[in-house]
């Protein structure tokens, strides 16, 4: 396996000493080393990954080094577009190394969601003409690293990673994460659950929230009827938005996460301009990317009920334990949206948390069938 010390010595050698981007699972060894080992002005963890490239764009332009920009592939797609119109050599022809998580590699077991992104990841690269190689656990980094570099120095383009899992060697953590909040996601789920309505229409975010949810529904032996957005991080509130406005004799609540709604923040804005009065917002927010490695996003340094009412939310409020969640929800329940609850709450999941069984079309058929949209 590659030592992430090593890796990131080769990057000093060829002048790269500052990182950026949005965590993935198949990099959090490598994160964490740059983490510990680099200061907090030289890795910036973004909100999503355009804002990556656009940092590492700026960071060129204002010191004439290269950074590293480091993703999952599904961050590809918010990529593209600073990509093609800025970095492009056939535009400003910025110099990056982008460091891509495989997920969902033909050929190698992975979640729905991963898998049409993994067949076309390579295709990608190729059409945006960004040099690229596949990295493993075996490859020679020694000369491997440097050729890439020195083509992305002597082209002044930027160039890629495409890293398969198991790649990077472990590496712990030096620095504790600790929460001052006790209620778990799990916890606060399964009381928000029981005290949602039959009818209610409801939108749960990426990683473990939507997996604790589809678990919590099954255990208690109801059918998951919940839109599970399984992929497209960030986009949750906006499929709300849409249910929402489309079904306005439905209250349709959005089980938002800290990093999903900071990801595209811009849905905030609108979804107050256009003031459906029966959406609820959701955000469960333990300031933490925790389903890639639980590394910490900025929601615990903003004020959130702040950005709510200043975009038109009609109401917001924050808990951060058991028992006044269920005080708040009857009068979140009674006012007219948009609203919005944020729930603090504490890293952690249980080791034995599974998967949905159900498939993505199953669960868009009885989530449809649940609205009356069939």
């Amino acid at each position: 396996m590659i030592q992430p010390q090593q890796f990131c010595d080769i990057l000093l050698n060829h002048g790269i000493d500052f990182f950026c981007g949005v965590p993935d699972s198949l990099l959090k060894n490598l994160c964490a080393y740059v983490d510990d080992n680099f200061a907090a002005s030289q890795h910036i963890i973004t909100a999503n990954e355009g804002n990556a490239v656009a940092l590492a764009t700026g960071h060129y332009l204002g010191s004439g080094k290269a950074a590293m920009v480091y993703m999952q592939n599904s961050g590809l797609g918010n990529a593209i577009n600073p990509l093609t119109s800025l970095a492009d050599p056939q535009v400003y022809s910025i110099p990056m190394l982008l460091v891509v998580g495989w997920r969902g590699e033909p050929g190698i077991k992975d979640e729905p969601q991963h898998v049409k992104q993994g067949q076309v990841s390579e295709q990608q690269l190729a059409i945006l003409d960004i040099p690229y190689v596949v990295l493993d656990s075996s490859s020679d980094l020694t000369h491997v690293l440097p050729n890439l570099l020195n083509t992305m120095t002597a082209q002044n383009r930027p160039v890629a990673l495409l890293i398969r899992a198991d790649c990077f060697a472990a590496y712990k953590s030096k620095s504790k994460t600790t929460s001052a909040y006790k209620m778990q996601r799990e916890q606060a789920l399964g009381i928000l659950l029981n005290m949602f309505a039959p009818s209610d229409v409801v939108v749960s975010t990426t990683g473990k929230t939507s997996r604790e949810v589809f678990e919590l529904r099954k255990s208690q032996g109801q059918l998951c009827s919940d839109f599970l957005t399984v992929g497209g991080m960030g986009h949750t509130s906006s499929i709300a938005l849409g249910v929402a406005l489309a079904k306005s004799d439905k209250r349709v609540i959005a089980i938002d996460g800290d990093g999903s709604m900071l990801m595209h923040l811009g849905a905030v804005p609108i979804i107050g301009c256009h003031g459906p009065t029966n959406l609820v917002h959701i955000v469960l927010n333990n300031q933490s990317h925790e389903s890639v490695g639980g590394q910490p996003t900025i929601a615990g340094k903003i004020d959130i009920g702040q950005i709510a009412l200043a975009s038109g939310y009609k109401a917001y409020w924050c808990v951060d334990d058991e028992t006044a969640l269920q005080a708040i929800w009857p009068q979140v329940s009674a006012s007219n949206g948009p609203v919005m609850l944020e729930v603090k709450i504490a890293i952690g999941s249980r080791d034995d948390l599974g998967r949905p069984t159900s498939t993505p079309i199953e669960n868009k058929q009885a989530f449809m069938s649940h609205t009356g949209s069939l």
